[in-house]
């Protein structure tokens, strides 16, 4: 269990307007807090991370894939899409309610937009490093596919999308525990 202190900054610190306990942080104790805060936010994430690329793959090697020649075969950065769309639904939820669930909720349509927008980015990501190995390297078999598109897209993505929506999703102030 964490244990948070406030600090509050000096009169000179505050913003105009605010006073300085309205614009107090929460801030962890010790270092030990916070590598052990980092470490549980950073476990969180890659766990919803790793539920993600299971529906993402999962849903992407049913379209493409299923049956030798899935109905997607001759489209798939469209099935991958679809795949990545599916799996950023599971991943909002598992992130907003485990993930980043100690930031207080800000707007959810505010949430929902920079979430999706992101989420666009990222699609992009993928989809750069799936298209290279299709048509640059000319590369199409499921191996090549899931190494490029899955895996690859998969890491350069999960990198971006910590940092998005830390820095700019749940930006929320952390609740105080004890």
């Amino acid at each position: 269990m964490l244990r948070y202190r406030r600090r509050v900054p000096s009169s000179e610190s505050a913003a105009p307007g605010v006073s300085p306990a309205e614009s107090a942080e929460i801030v962890p104790q010790s270092l030990i807090d916070k590598v052990r805060a980092a470490l549980r936010q950073g476990g969180a994430f890659l766990v919803v991370g790793l539920l993600g690329f299971a529906v993402d793959a999962g849903a992407y090697n049913l379209l493409v894939f299923a049956g030798g020649e899935g109905p997607l075969f001759h489209q798939p950065l469209l099935a991958k899409i679809i795949a990545i769309g599916v799996a950023t639904v599971v991943t909002y939820f598992g992130n907003k309610w485990w993930t980043f669930a100690h930031k207080k909720g800000g707007s959810q349509t505010r949430e929902y937009v920079l979430y999706a927008l992101f989420n666009v980015v990222a699609i992009g990501l993928q989809l750069g490093c799936l298209g290279f190995s299709r048509y640059v390297l000319d590369l199409s078999s499921p191996l090549a596919d899931n190494i490029s598109g899955t895996l690859v897209g998969q890491i350069v993505a999960v990198v971006f999308r910590y940092w998005a929506y830390d820095k700019f999703v749940f930006t929320g102030a952390r609740e105080e525990t004890h």
